[in-house]
């Protein structure tokens, strides 16, 4: 859906999870008693040397900002470091962690008992989900094996002058979507639970199924569930007509044109605002099992043990890397295996990791200028942050 920093080929995928550390949290009944595997002997303390150094040379032609933040290893307070005008407490655009959070909503409501996960989804939404998806099931659209159609028709350059600025609603990117499958003629979609290919549309249609179950927009269930109990005072979900962004925040540049205020057309699948201290923050209770109760903590970090699309650029290997729980698995050049998920929109590409011990955890967020590609820069920070991590 966004331009993801792309497959970050430099990475071995392994799976999918993610991390944690806060109180009061929404609670649905019996909480996981989390299990954290002893940290590596071999592992070293956090040097922001090498972070220090990468974020020195900012800005450049193809980077004209960055935030890391890096937090564990005993740690009484994060490290942070800055390039360009950036403030360490900077809001940006997340994008595609969004899909964290709205996983995480249905994987509560999974928990109540109000969505069955192995359910088809068009009992919830029938008039929404065509037939020849009949047998796609909740937990195919939350690890990305449902085989929907890819999005069409959604805000791009091809729309001119202002793109970014151009809105439309959560139900038309979904509805778009089947009706350029239609168009095609590309006949019968392939079998759900084959293979995992990454597609934003599957988080559009959790978010309205949300909806559905609940009676409230997605907005309102963000909020009550995850926004309000965590305490993410930067955290927030945009209404359709809200370009703007909370300050303090970066001024954002694609080429000559600035991109600061855009669209959250993206919604449940890459529309929120938030904070690096507050994305660690969620993080760090989805981690420690405060989110989810037992059943669906393990779902949350379950990958499903299919093939990944030759088109899926998120994925290195034919190896799947996301989970259920809208997280990634990753092993960097080092060796070390991180938890995650990464997320772009014109102008911000970000992410979040950590190791699965939570003895090392990273923020990020970039400011990329489109001359280049960023990932270079992404791979750079991971290596750097990780150094020693494991």
């Amino acid at each position: 859906m966004h331009r993801h920093p792309s497959a970050l080929r430099r990475l071995t995928v392994a799976g999918v999870a993610l991390a944690a550390i806060t109180a009061g949290a929404y609670a649905p009944a019996a909480m996981a008693t989390p299990t954290i595997p002893p940290r590596a002997a071999a592992a070293g303390p956090f040097d922001p040397a090498p972070v220090r150094a990468l974020l020195a040379r900012l800005p450049d032609p193809v980077v004209a900002g960055a935030l890391v933040r890096v937090a564990g290893d005993g740690r009484a307070r994060p490290w942070t470091g800055t390039a360009g005008q950036v403030s360490p407490d900077a809001h940006f655009r997340i994008g595609s962690v969004t899909k964290i959070f709205t996983s995480t909503v249905v994987l509560q409501l999974a928990a109540e008992h109000r969505i069955a996960v192995d359910a088809p989804v068009r009992r919830y939404l029938p008039d929404l989900v065509p037939a020849a998806y009949s047998t796609v099931t909740v937990r195919q659209l939350l690890d990305h094996t449902s085989g929907l159609p890819a999005p069409a028709g959604i805000p791009g350059p091809a729309d001119g002058p202002g793109w970014w600025r151009k809105g439309v609603s959560p139900q038309d990117v979904v509805r778009r979507a089947f009706a350029a499958a239609g168009s095609t003629g590309a006949g019968q979609p392939p079998k759900p639970g084959s293979v995992q290919q990454y597609n934003g549309v599957n988080t559009f249609v959790l978010g309205l199924l949300v909806e559905k179950v609940t009676g409230r927009t997605y907005g309102e269930e963000l909020t009550r569930r995850l926004i309000r109990p965590l305490g993410l005072r930067g955290t927030s979900l945009p209404s359709p007509d809200d370009l703007s962004v909370p300050p303090p925040h970066a001024r954002v540049y694609v080429g000559t044109d600035e991109v600061t205020e855009q669209s959250p057309w993206a919604w449940a699948e890459g529309g929120v605002i938030s904070t690096a201290a507050d994305l660690d923050r969620f993080l760090t209770a989805l981690f420690r099992g405060r989110l989810l109760p037992p059943a669906q903590q393990r779902l949350a970090f379950t990958v499903p043990d299919v093939p990944s699309a030759r088109t899926n650029t998120n994925c290195i290997n034919h190896i799947s890397c996301f989970s259920a729980g809208g997280l990634m698995r990753v092993t960097l050049d080092s060796g070390v295996t991180v938890w995650g998920k990464t997320g772009s929109l014109p102008g911000w590409t970000n992410g979040l990791f950590a190791t699965r011990d939570l003895a090392r955890r990273v923020a990020y967020s970039l400011n990329p200028t489109g001359t280049a590609s960023e990932r270079p820069y992404v791979m750079a920070v991971l290596d750097a942050a990780f150094k020693n991590a494991g």
